[in-house]
């Protein structure tokens, strides 16, 4: 049993913090499109942002930022334009942002971290965006976390957001969240886009150390559809206001603070794999067995990463064969007659090789899943041993639907 309980208020849970969501006109369907969280005071900031080749102005922005001082006051999100691909104009409409935002809240521009989300090779569209940064600024509110998850979305169905607390000797530590995504999900960092605050003191190289790690057993973990994108931002403040003794090295309250991290984290990471564009259930992979935990975890993306595995999981198919082949092109060694397979309670494979089920009930298990009723869930599970090692890892994705193609067909016209 965990130490800590689930409570309201997403990202200004925790103590000193408020948000807003607003439209200012970004999206061309008129829905909210421009998000802040602020904390009363400079918090300690930790970033893992997405490594590829081309990105976005404002995850670049960050990194040099976040080198020059590990703190911030604010987040500053828009939605409908990734400003990714956009040469030295994108640069230098992230600069404003920047600029008009420490401006309205009377801030220095160093305490501002910047995200993005929406159609690549597109600037923000800067008119809007210069009235709409007043008036986002203006509405900040300590009840305003459900206002700015809604605001970063774009393909999702659902805005994502969670919150825990747990008590550190006689005082609550808070940690809460929101983050958006539904395509373009295969993260090589964190996700899509992240935002963590928190209301303890925590030294700044460990608050990166442990936001790294979560980061690794959340976002690194799920996939949608192979594609990682320019804008992945995963972002983490943390205030003091909590008032409780600081952190500054590993030990019980160290480990207690990074496993709800990883919580609230992983709590979002499951909510984007299960509001995957066109997706019907969310999957899990747990992997056992492996040499050691990288080992488990590659096997576990890459079986819920597969788009035979994931059709079939669709066409309430239990074909274990595509669950099969994908393991053993992980790139992982074992031995064939070590192999298990479970979907939900049905065993599959015992010792590499096949066993008789019941594919009718094994089909009807998915279908239930799919439909939220299989004991009140959504989630086909996926168990695989490949060994005798005690290297475990879980990994989340979806099914792959025929409203994936149509939906990111249609994206831009």
């Amino acid at each position: 049993m965990s130490d800590w309980q689930v409570i309201e208020g997403g990202v200004t849970a925790p103590k000193g913090y408020q948000a807003a969501g607003i439209t200012a006109g970004l999206k061309p369907s008129g829905q909210p499109d421009l998000a802040l969280i602020v904390s009363d005071v400079e918090a300690i900031a930790a970033g893992v942002f997405t490594n590829v080749q081309v990105r976005a102005a404002c995850v670049d922005y960050c990194r040099e930022q976040l080198e020059k001082k590990a703190s911030a006051k604010a987040i500053l999100c828009n939605a409908g334009q990734a400003n990714a691909a956009t040469g030295e104009a994108g640069w230098n409409d992230a600069i404003e942002c920047a600029d008009l935002l420490a401006k309205a809240l009377n801030l220095t521009s160093e305490t501002v971290l910047l995200a993005s989300t929406g159609v690549i090779g597109k600037r923000i569209k800067m008119d809007a965006m210069r009235t709409g940064i007043g008036e986002v600024a203006a509405s900040l509110s300590s009840e305003g976390s459900d206002s700015a998850a809604k605001a970063i979305t774009t393909t999702d169905l659902v805005p994502k957001t969670i919150a825990l607390e747990a008590m550190f000797g006689d005082r609550p530590v808070r940690v809460g969240g929101i983050a958006k995504g539904s395509g373009m999900i295969h993260p090589n960092m964190a996700t899509m886009l992240g935002f963590v605050t928190c209301d303890a003191t925590v030294s700044p190289h460990l608050w990166q150390e442990m936001l790294s790690r979560a980061a690794d057993r959340s976002f690194n973990q799920i996939t949608v559809d192979g594609d990682t994108s320019t804008n992945d931002s995963l972002i983490a403040l943390a205030n003091g206001q909590s008032r409780t003794p600081a952190i500054t090295m590993g030990g019980p309250e160290a480990d207690k603070l990074e496993a709800m991290l990883t919580a609230v984290c992983q709590h979002l990471a499951k909510a984007i794999a299960r509001d995957g564009e066109g997706a019907t259930c969310l999957v899990e992979v747990e992997v056992s067995g492996a040499q050691n935990e990288a080992d488990a975890s590659k096997v576990a993306k890459t079986i819920v990463g597969s788009s035979l595995v994931k059709s079939a999981i669709f066409g309430r198919d239990p074909n274990w064969g595509r669950i099969a082949a994908a393991a053993g092109r992980a790139g992982v060694h074992f031995e064939a007659t070590d192999l298990n397979i479970r979907l939900g309670e049905f065993e599959l494979m015992r010792n590499g090789q096949p066993l008789e089920f019941d594919g009718a009930a094994a089909s009807e298990y998915m279908k239930q899943a799919s439909a939220g009723a299989y004991l009140q869930e959504d989630t086909v599970y996926i168990a695989v041993s490949i060994g005798h090692g005690s290297g475990t890892s879980k990994a989340w994705g979806c099914d792959l639907s025929y409203d994936y193609v149509k939906i990111n067909a249609e994206y831009t016209t």
